[in-house]
């Protein structure tokens, strides 16, 4: 797996497990082009899931699967356990609230 490969799973969880894909390029400052390419690798592994925003129709949103997350957990165990424990008091509806709220806050600053 590529270097983008791991740092799209590493953002993907710092996000709390999804995010849109001209979002996930944007922070990663990489180009359409590479994006998909690192992204059809990823689904076909099945490490990453893309679906329709339900927010923007035309909008691609990138989800980790269970196995994106174990193989984050194998290369990087520490992240992997700071980040999923930094979420761990949040209900799911919060850490919901928190991935809107963040997006909100990203779109506002692009």
């Amino acid at each position: 797996m590529s270097v983008t490969g791991f740092s799209f799973l590493v953002v993907l969880q710092s996000a709390g497990g999804s995010l849109e894909l001209r979002t996930l390029r944007q922070r990663l400052g990489i180009s359409k082009a590479n994006a998909s390419e690192v992204l059809a690798t990823l689904v076909e592994r099945g490490l990453v899931e893309r679906r329709r925003s339900p927010r923007d129709g035309r909008a691609v949103t990138l989800w980790m699967t269970p196995a994106g997350e174990r193989t984050l957990m194998a290369l990087f165990p520490d992240h992997a356990d700071r980040v999923r424990n930094a979420f761990v008091p949040l209900e799911p509806e919060e850490k919901r609230e928190l991935a809107r709220l963040c997006r909100k806050l990203d779109r506002a600053a692009t």
